[in-house]
């Protein structure tokens, strides 16, 4: 992360949508009770609006709380399908995220070419 955000040991990404008009509070809920994590232990966790074009994230720094939101122009954010409720992303993933690039293509063996 950039700025004044220290690197968190782990950046998770919140599989299903939230009401954007959630704060700390509301999203540390949602941290504690669906995801089954502690909102204060270090980790980023990021947050994607049902049209996929905002993200919320909260991170606990040690003396404070976090929460900042992204929006996209155009287009929307790539997000994990739907199957587990959280999902773990490396630094690198989450830069190219952020950035509105498909970064699950970025991270994908090339397919094969056979030869005969």
């Amino acid at each position: 992360m950039l700025g004044l955000i220290a690197s968190p040991p782990h950046i998770w990404l919140a599989v299903a949508p939230v009401d954007m008009r959630k704060g700390a509070d509301g999203l540390s809920a949602i941290v504690q009770q669906a995801l089954g994590h502690t909102p204060c232990a270090g980790s980023a966790f990021v947050f994607r609006n049902r049209a996929g074009n905002r993200l919320k994230l909260l991170l606990w720094d040690g003396n404070g709380v976090w929460l900042c939101q992204r929006r996209l122009h155009r287009g929307s954010f790539v997000w994990p399908a739907a199957g587990d409720t959280v999902f773990l992303v490396t630094e690198a993933q989450w830069h190219w995220l952020v950035a509105g690039v498909d970064w699950q293509r970025l991270s994908a063996v090339p397919q094969a070419h056979w030869q005969a």
